[in-house]
C-alpha cells in the first residue's frame, strides 16, 4: 500500500525534482516507510511506500531486468505468488519477493491481457523509456485511486488530488458544473472531479501516453473489465447457492491475508464485519486484533454488538468513541485528507478507528462491498415493490391517480407522519427509478429543492447513474440497481475507506470485492438475495454457524451518526449560521436566504434537513481548504493528530 505521483513533461527545467519531491511529500501519509522517485526526463515518476509485503526489498520504482521499464504501484496483487512461475518459466529473472515486481513483469510479458490475471487492489504507471510511453492502470472496482490532469500538452498523476495540486502547472478552480450532482448525491459519479480539470481513471481501465517523434502527445483510454452481464444460473439449488458463498468467501479472505506486517479487522457489530472476523480467527495464528468505533450517544452506537462478537470469538479487541467536538473539530483537516467535500459522515469515526488500529497493525480487513453485491439496502427492497406496484397503479385513470396523490399531499383526514410515508411511495411519486428511488431514497437535494437553493437553474443530477442503470435494460430491477451502485455509490465508499485508513497509514482490504467473488454473487437468482423481507438472505444463511444468531439477522444499522441532533444543538449555531453569510464559499452559488430558511427550519424541529446542512457544510468548509488564501498550506495531519490526542482507546 502506497501513493503515487508523477508527470510528463515536454518542457523540463530544473525545478522539476523538486516539484516531484513536493508532490510525493503531500501524500507521505500514504508511505511513511520509505521514498523513490525516477527522473528521466520527460518522465519524473514517485512513490511513498508502506512496507506490507517484502519489507526489504520492495523499494520502488522497481526496474524490469536490463533497466528499460520502471513501475510505481500502489496496492496489493494477492496472487502474485501464482503468476510468478509462469513469467520466470518465460525467463523472467527476479531481484525481490514483491508483487510489484511481478505485475512489472507480468505487463511486460503480456501487456494490457496481463490485467486479466490479477486478483486485488491496484493503481499503478509504468515508464518505458525506450518507447517513451507511460502506462497506467486501475483495479476492476477502484478500491485504489488514480487521478489525472491532461490539458492536451501537459500530464500528471497522483494517487491524490492534493499531490497533483503541489505541481504549478495545475491550479485550483472548483467544477461548478458538477454543483448539481455534488448537492444530491455528496460526490460526483463519473470522471470529473470538483477540481476542473482534474479526472479519475474509471475502474476496469488503462490509460497510455505516448508521443510520435515530432509530433504531438497522445493520451488513450481502454476499458479491460466491467461487472459480468450475466443471467441468474437457476440450476443451483439454495443449499448449493449457501455452499458456493461460503467456499468462495472463505477463499477471498484466505487471500487477503498476504502480509509481512500485522493485520487485524475492523467489527461494527454487523454481519458482515463479523463473518469476515470470525473467518480469519481460523486462518490466522494467535487472536486477532479486532478494533471497533462508536459514539457517546448509546443509541447511535454499534459498540455494544461489536463486543459482542469479540467476546464470541475471543478476538483481542480496542475501540474508541467520538464525541461531537472531536467529530466537528476533525472534519476540516478530513476534507483537506479526502480532497473533496466528504458525503458521509460515517468518514469521520472511520478515520479514528483507523488511527486506533494504526498502533497495533498496519493492514485491516474490512466488509465493505457486501450490500452492493447480495442486495443489502432496504432501498432495494422498497424500490422493487413501489416499481411493481406503479406499474399496476398506473393502469387506473389519470384523474383519480392526481387527485390520490393530492389527497396524500393536503388532507387532513390523514395524520402528518402517514402523510409522509405516503408521499414516499408510488401513490403519491412518479412511477420511475428518478423518483421512486433516486428521489427518494439518494438524493439529499432534489431537482425541485435545488431550484430553490442555487442562482442558476440546476444541471445534470441523474445522468451518470441513468447511464449505468439504462445499460442493462434486459435485467431485473434489483441487478440493475446493483450494477447501478457498483459503478457509482460502491466507487465512493471505496473512496472514502481508502482515503481514511491510508489519512492513519494503514492499509484496509476488502475480501467482499475480489473480482471472482462478485462474478459468482451476479449469477445468484434476486430471491436468494432478498427473500421476503430479509435483506442478504443468501449470504446471511452461509456465515449462520460463525456466529450469534441475533447478530446475524439484526436489524442493518448502517454506521448512523447522531448528526440530525448535533446540528440542533447551540454549540453549533455559529458554524450553521455562516453558511448563510453573504461572504461565505458557498454564497457564489446559492441563495443564502434560503440556506438561512433550511438551518432555522431544522434548528426548530420543523424538518429533517440533515442531509441537506451536511452538503453545504462540506461544500464551504471544503472551499476554505483549497480555494481561500493560505488554507491549503496548514497541515492536516498535525491538526489531526492534537485533535486525536484526548482519544483513548478502551
Amino acid at each position: 500500500m502506497c501513493g503515487i505521483a508523477g508527470f510528463i513533461t515536454l518542457h523540463s527545467s530544473p525545478g522539476d525534482a523538486a516539484t516531484l519531491a513536493r508532490m510525493t511529500s503531500a501524500i507521505a501519509h500514504r508511505g511513511p516507510d520509505d521514498t523513490g522517485v525516477l527522473h528521466s526526463a520527460p518522465a519524473f515518476l514517485g512513490q511513498r511506500r508502506l512496507s506490507i509485503v517484502d519489507l526489504a526489498g520492495g523499494h520502488q520504482p522497481i526496474f524490469n531486468e536490463d533497466g528499460s521499464l520502471a513501475i510505481v504501484y500502489n496496492g496489493e496483487v494477492f496472487n502474485h505468488s501464482a503468476v510468478r512461475p509462469l513469467l520466470e518459466a518465460a525467463g523472467h529473472v527476479y531481484r525481490t519477493r514483491s508483487d510489484t515486481e511481478t505485475l512489472l513483469h507480468a505487463w511486460e510479458e503480456w501487456g494490457p491481457a496481463s490485467l486479466e490475471r490479477f486478483r486485488g487492489m491496484f493503481a499503478f504507471a509504468i515508464w518505458d523509456a525506450k518507447r517513451q510511453v507511460l502506462t497506467a492502470a486501475r483495479d476492476r472496482l477502484g478500491i485504489k485511486p488514480f487521478y489525472y490532469y491532461w490539458d492536451g500538452r501537459f500530464f500528471a498523476f497522483a494517487s491524490e488530488i492534493k499531490a497533483l495540486l503541489a505541481h504549478p502547472a495545475i491550479s485550483a478552480e472548483p467544477h461548478d458544473s458538477l454543483l448539481s450532482e455534488y448537492l444530491a448525491f455528496g460526490y460526483t459519479s463519473g470522471e470529473e472531479t470538483l477540481f476542473r480539470g482534474i479526472r479519475k481513471l474509471p475502474p476496469g481501465h488503462w490509460l497510455q501516453w505516448s508521443c510520435n517523434a515530432g509530433g504531438a502527445p497522445h493520451l488513450k483510454l481502454e476499458r479491460y473489465w466491467d461487472v459480468p452481464d450475466t443471467a441468474p444460473d437457476e440450476s443451483l439449488t439454495e443449499a448449493d447457492w449457501i455452499s458456493t458463498v461460503r467456499q468462495g468467501l472463505e477463499e477471498t479472505v484466505r487471500l487477503r491475508l498476504m502480509a509481512d506486517v500485522p493485520l487485524g479487522a475492523f467489527l461494527s457489530g454487523g454481519v458482515d464485519s463479523s463473518a469476515i472476523t470470525a473467518l480469519m480467527q481460523g486462518m490466522v495464528p494467535g487472536r486477532v486484533r479486532t478494533f471497533s468505533v462508536g459514539y457517546q450517544e448509546q443509541q447511535f452506537s454499534e459498540l455494544a454488538y461489536a463486543r459482542q462478537v469479540a467476546e464470541r470469538l475471543n478476538t483481542e479487541h480496542q475501540e474508541v468513541v467520538v464525541g461531537r467536538d472531536d467529530f466537528f473539530a476533525a472534519l476540516g483537516p478530513l476534507i483537506y485528507q479526502e480532497d473533496e467535500p466528504i458525503t458521509w459522515p460515517s468518514s469521520v469515526p472511520l478515520y479514528f478507528v483507523s488511527r486506533l488500529a494504526s498502533r497495533s497493525v498496519k493492514v485491516v480487513l474490512t466488509g465493505e462491498g457486501s450490500d452492493e453485491l447480495f442486495g443489502g439496502y432496504e432501498r432495494y427492497s422498497w424500490t422493487r415493490l413501489n416499481l411493481a406496484a406503479g406499474r399496476a397503479w398506473n393502469v387506473l385513470p389519470a384523474p383519480l391517480r392526481r387527485w390520490t396523490s393530492n389527497f396524500i399531499a393536503s388532507s387532513g383526514l390523514l395524520r402528518a407522519d402517514m402523510r409522509r410515508k405516503l408521499s414516499h411511495t408510488f401513490l403519491g411519486r412518479e412511477n420511475s427509478i428518478e423518483s421512486l428511488l433516486l428521489d427518494n431514497f439518494l438524493s439529499a437535494f432534489s431537482p425541485d429543492q435545488q431550484r430553490d437553493l442555487l442562482r442558476t437553474p440546476p444541471g445534470d443530477i441523474y445522468g451518470n447513474y441513468l447511464r449505468f442503470w439504462n445499460s442493462r435494460p434486459g435485467r431485473s430491477t434489483l441487478a440493475r440497481m446493483l450494477y447501478a451502485d457498483q459503478k457509482t455509490y460502491l466507487v465512493q465508499l471505496l473512496m472514502k475507506q481508502d482515503r481514511m485508513s491510508m489519512a492513519a497509514s494503514i492499509e484496509s482490504r476488502v475480501p467482499f470485492l475480489d473480482h471472482h467473488f462478485l462474478a459468482m454473487a451476479m449469477r445468484i437468482p434476486d430471491r436468494f438475495k432478498i427473500h421476503g423481507r430479509e435483506q442478504k438472505y443468501i449470504f446471511k444463511k452461509a456465515v449462520e454457524d460463525l456466529l450469534p444468531r441475533e447478530i446475524v439477522y439484526r436489524r442493518k444499522m448502517g454506521f448512523p451518526t447522531p448528526l440530525k441532533q448535533w446540528l440542533r444543538e447551540p454549540a453549533l449555531a455559529g458554524r450553521l449560521d455562516s453558511l448563510a453569510a453573504p461572504d461565505s464559499f458557498i454564497s457564489r452559488w446559492t441563495q443564502p436566504r434560503e440556506v438561512a430558511r433550511i438551518v432555522a427550519a431544522h434548528r426548530a424541529g420543523q424538518i429533517d434537513a440533515t442531509d441537506r446542512i451536511w452538503r453545504l457544510l462540506n461544500l464551504e468548509l471544503w472551499g476554505r481548504r483549497f480555494f481561500v488564501s493560505g488554507e491549503p498550506q496548514r497541515d492536516a495531519a498535525d491538526e489531526l493528530t492534537a485533535i486525536g490526542a484526548g482519544l483513548h482507546a478502551r
